[in-house]
């Protein structure tokens, strides 16, 4: 993967309002916003090209980005992307600055591993029901994960994964469980996968009787 997606160069931009960010779009430019750390917002423009490039990257969402607004490089994390309802098309990013002696809140990304080994679904039939894509975690900027895994390996039918369940990688903790126990989250549960129930084959059976007759 190239480092590349991980640089944006960006303008600040004093033309606002929603006119201005039409005519921006419509020179395939993305407007934006640079916030945190307590220091004025600052609104930015940047390349649509590069920015659509940079976000198909998952990594992009959960990695300390450089941005190098007029020259000066700010390290910042995407906090909020908004999307064309149709187009393939970027409308708008929210950029939080991080501080490398700070902690930062951010959502990165669950990977379920094992799922074909794990024995309540290859031989039981069970299947994965993820109740979370992204998880919420604190930590410094250097100890951000690009994702966490979640390993399915030995979850039975029936069981449910939750929050505490999950390793987090040294210097990562989670924000809900910091919040107290009742913040314990479901992640995953195995359950099992529904048959046809008897009362319907039965059902199915005295329909067709009926329709013979």
């Amino acid at each position: 993967m190239s480092e590349g997606i991980f640089t944006l160069d960006a303008e600040v931009r004093t033309d606002l309002g929603k006119g201005a960010s039409r005519r921006l779009r419509h020179d395939d430019k993305v407007p934006a916003v640079l916030y945190g750390l307590g220091k004025e917002a600052v609104s930015l423009t940047l390349s649509h090209n590069k920015v659509f490039q940079a976000q198909e990257f998952e990594a992009f969402y959960s990695h300390v980005l450089t941005l190098n607004v007029d020259g000066k490089k700010v390290e910042a994390v995407v906090k909020d992307m908004q999307r064309h309802p149709f187009k393939p098309r970027v409308t708008h990013l929210d950029f939080l600055r991080v501080d490398a002696k700070q902690a930062l809140q951010t959502n990165v990304p669950l990977h379920f591993v094992n799922e074909d080994k794990a024995e309540s679904i290859k031989t039981h039939g069970g299947h994965a029901e993820h109740h979370m894509v992204d998880v919420e975690i604190s930590c410094l900027p250097a100890d951000l994960p690009e994702f966490i895994e979640v390993d399915v390996t030995n979850v039975e039918l029936g069981q449910t994964l939750h929050l505490s369940d999950i390793v987090l990688p040294e210097g990562v903790t989670s924000v809900e469980l910091a919040k107290g126990e009742d913040h314990d989250l479901a992640v995953v549960t195995v359950k099992t996968a529904k048959g046809p129930s008897v009362e319907s084959d039965e059902d199915d059976a005295e329909g067709e009787e009926a329709a013979a007759e």
